[in-house]
């Protein structure tokens, strides 16, 4: 039977339209923007006065309206570059391994040089144009929803193999952006509507929930429109949905002189930055309810969701004898039912929000930050097709589609040429495209090396977060040896992302009492910083949503990055920071802490303003 004569019997997404902005609301299609449609037309003429031959001499339409400039004046004849093959990197197992140890004796941290040439020619003799890769179309004037071949190959990788389980009918639409921060842009544009405390009523003033510590940029996105930030709780997993301060406090006990309950989520759910928490299926589930009761829509910010680490749990389980999580256990599941994304990696992995998102309430955010470089600024925004036709008509009028440089690269990478005779050349050995399987290869062997990253830092970091001391002690019955074991700090072995979030226990500190917490975890900042440690580590109070929030608990934390340093250093600068910690709970005079608080305050340029 044809696939397309069977009934759609999944519900329909809900009609998100009472959260549009008032400009969102009042925006319409882009009158220049249709006229691309007439690109697809062979042989057509464009008599408003533009017009360009294939290389098999037939005519194809251009858009003049818009003032085309001509390609044959772009001064790019081809864009090439070496590249890495998809099995550069070795991938750790989908499967946890026991014990996980075995993942750094098995394989190793150096990178396999293996490489190959791309290139994207002039003009490509393909005619097809959600194949057709060349610099005359990508350098050109294009649609909105992005470089029509990326987004095809896009569209169809995220349908069926990324979140091939949306449970409402007709599926999501995507639409590209310049990066995750742009599609959280776009969002917020046409979700929320700017509030002035001069101008406005306290009952219009929207709000959108975040994580109790959380990624700033989101953050200072939304402040400036007049949006109340409103925290909600966190435990090791990631946003409580229950319990003191959880998501279902939050909303249930809404004070409405602030404003509206907040109709806005904002999180990170796996590998979060900076808690490094992960988010299981059921806590989303949980979580997702209480959205659909509140009427809240999901902003699911996941640059992280290929970096999960199944070592993680067996680690803490041999070092603690408790898992990281119970819930979330990357690598023990087929996540992916009742269909199979057809890569047992993709299936290992704890699945998005979005499948559950029954009522088509969740905008997820994807980026090639992390799977290709930060420099690209290129993602995608995965939502409902109605909402993602709204943010289409904003990037219409705003920034367009993404670098037609970037995205053809990346095109040509993965797709490579559709024919012999096509003039470029794809990013396999053979000069083919990686396809998905090698795009799917490429994103194991990532998580594969980040994965050996984590271990080797947590591994120090637990052997060395005891201070032990050793004396003797008089009792009645005689003179006794006593060794005292004090926890300088403690961390959640991550099981995802590219950070381990150290609370530290100062409370165990000689000088805690003498002194304030806030200006002894700055000396212990700053000292770290100093010679012979010299290690940079980011304070828990500018990932503090709040003032508050900073003031009660951001001054306890650190989080450390393994992703970023060379990877000899990674073993390195995690000993020099044990040994800083452990050098610093030497300290008995309120001297020495005064003197790191005035380095530190020389040094320190800049804070995390309002904390």
């Amino acid at each position: 039977m044809d696939s397309s004569a069977i009934k759609d019997t999944r519900p329909a997404p809900v009609d998100l339209s009472h959260h549009y902005s008032r400009v969102t609301k009042n925006r319409a299609a882009s009158s220049i923007k249709q006229f691309y449609k007439f690109f697809a037309i062979p042989g057509i003429g464009n008599l408003a006065g533009g017009r360009r031959t294939l290389n098999n001499g037939q005519s194809d339409i251009t858009n003049v309206l818009k003032g085309l400039p001509n390609h044959n004046y772009f001064p790019y004849d081809t864009l090439e570059a070496s590249v890495a093959l998809p099995q550069r990197f070795t991938p750790t197992p989908n499967k946890p391994v026991d014990p996980p140890t075995a993942l750094l004796a098995a394989t190793s941290l150096s990178d396999n040089p293996l490489s190959s040439r791309i290139l994207v020619p002039k003009e490509s003799s393909t005619v097809e144009l959600l194949r057709k890769i060349d610099l005359t179309s990508a350098l050109q004037y294009g649609t909105a929803e992005g470089y029509p071949p990326l987004y095809s190959f896009l569209r169809q990788f995220t349908r069926e193999n990324l979140h091939p389980n949306i449970p409402y009918a007709g599926g999501p639409e995507i639409i590209l952006t310049c990066g995750a921060t742009d599609g959280m842009s776009k969002t917020i544009e046409a979700l929320s509507n700017v509030w002035s405390e001069e101008r406005d009523w306290i009952r219009e003033k929207e709000g959108m929930l975040v994580e109790e510590f959380a990624y700033m940029n989101a953050i200072q996105a939304v402040r400036p429109r007049g949006l109340n930030v409103v925290p909600v709780a966190l435990d090791t997993e990631g946003m409580k949905a229950s319990g003191k301060g959880g998501l279902e406090d939050v909303l249930e006990n809404w004070d409405t002189n602030k404003g509206k309950r907040p109709h806005l989520m904002y999180t990170v759910t796996i590998g979060q930055n900076p808690t490094s928490t992960t988010l299981g299926v059921q806590r989303r589930k949980d979580i997702y309810a209480l959205c659909c009761k509140y009427d809240v829509i999901i902003i699911e910010d996941d640059p992280y969701w290929y970096l999960q680490y199944p070592s993680a749990n067996g680690s803490s389980m041999a070092a603690r004898g408790i898992p990281t999580s119970s819930d979330a256990q990357p690598g023990e599941h087929n996540y992916n039912a009742p269909k199979s994304s057809g890569f047992p990696f993709l299936d290992s992995l704890v699945p998005s929000y979005l499948s559950v998102d029954t009522e088509g309430r969740v905008v997820r955010l994807d980026t090639f930050s992390k799977t290709v470089a930060p420099g690209c600024r290129l993602g995608w925004i995965t939502t409902q097709p109605a909402l993602c036709e709204r943010i289409l008509r904003i990037t219409e009028t705003t920034t367009q589609q993404p670098s037609g440089f970037v995205q053809s690269m990346i095109a040509e990478l993965i797709m490579g040429p559709q024919t012999k005779n096509d003039g470029g050349r794809g990013g396999s050995k053979d000069g083919t495209g990686w396809q998905v399987e090698g795009w799917v290869r490429w994103l194991e062997g990532l998580r594969g090396n980040y994965e050996r990253r984590m271990q080797t830092m947590c591994s120090v970091l637990e052997e060395g977060k005891y201070l032990v001391k050793s004396g003797r002690r008089q009792s009645l019955s005689g003179d006794w040896g006593v060794v005292d074991k004090v926890l300088m700090y403690d961390f959640v072995w991550p099981l995802g992302g590219m950070f381990v979030w150290v609370k530290v226990n100062l409370q165990t500190h000689p000088l805690y009492k003498k002194t304030t917490h806030d200006k002894l975890s700055h000396a212990l900042w700053i000292y770290l910083t100093e010679k012979p440690h010299l290690v940079l580590v980011a304070p828990g109070t500018i990932f503090s949503p709040t003032e508050e929030i900073a003031n009660a608990k951001g001054w306890q934390y650190y989080r450390l990055c393994f992703a970023a340093v060379d990877e000899p250093e990674v073993e390195k600068s995690s000993t020099r920071f044990v040994e800083g910690v452990k050098s610093f709970w030497g300290k008995k005079s309120l001297d020495d802490i005064e003197e790191s608080i005035e380095k530190g305050w020389k040094k320190d340029a800049f804070r995390c303003e309002g904390c």
